[in-house]
């Protein structure tokens, strides 16, 4: 299972990579193989503020529909154009060119209560 250490992750097995006080949101590679093979994102969220913890769209695989949880408070900026055409990204590429979101924090400080790479493999042991 891939997990990178420069990412932080949240139970609900979404990653977070800060930038500043920009984000990049997706889903780790434990959650696109425990999916399967994903057909349609349903994230058209541009410009919404979420609260940590909130639902801010769902993933649909051919067996299964799950929600996609935001880990840290913030507004997205851009949804990834990329996943409406090939929405199986996801799976091939979960930490790269298969990022849900991008987001503007709106509490930098959210990051401290989500995982470091060797927390969130010890969730999944």
């Amino acid at each position: 299972m891939n997990i990178p250490a420069n990412l932080k992750y949240a139970s609900s097995h979404e990653w977070v990579k800060a930038e500043g006080d920009i984000a990049f949101i997706g889903i780790t590679d434990y959650a696109q193989n425990q999916l399967g093979d994903i057909i349609f994102v349903d994230a058209d969220v541009e410009g919404e503020t979420f609260e940590k913890r909130e639902v801010f769209g769902s993933i649909e695989a051919v067996k299964t529909v799950a929600e996609l949880m935001m880990p840290i408070g913030a507004e997205v900026l851009e949804v990834n154009p990329k996943l409406q055409d090939s929405p199986d990204l996801l799976n091939k590429d979960p930490y790269g060119e298969g990022w849900l979101i991008k987001v503007q924090m709106t509490n930098p400080d959210d990051l401290d209560d989500l995982m470091d790479a060797v927390a969130y493999q010890g969730i999944l042991d």
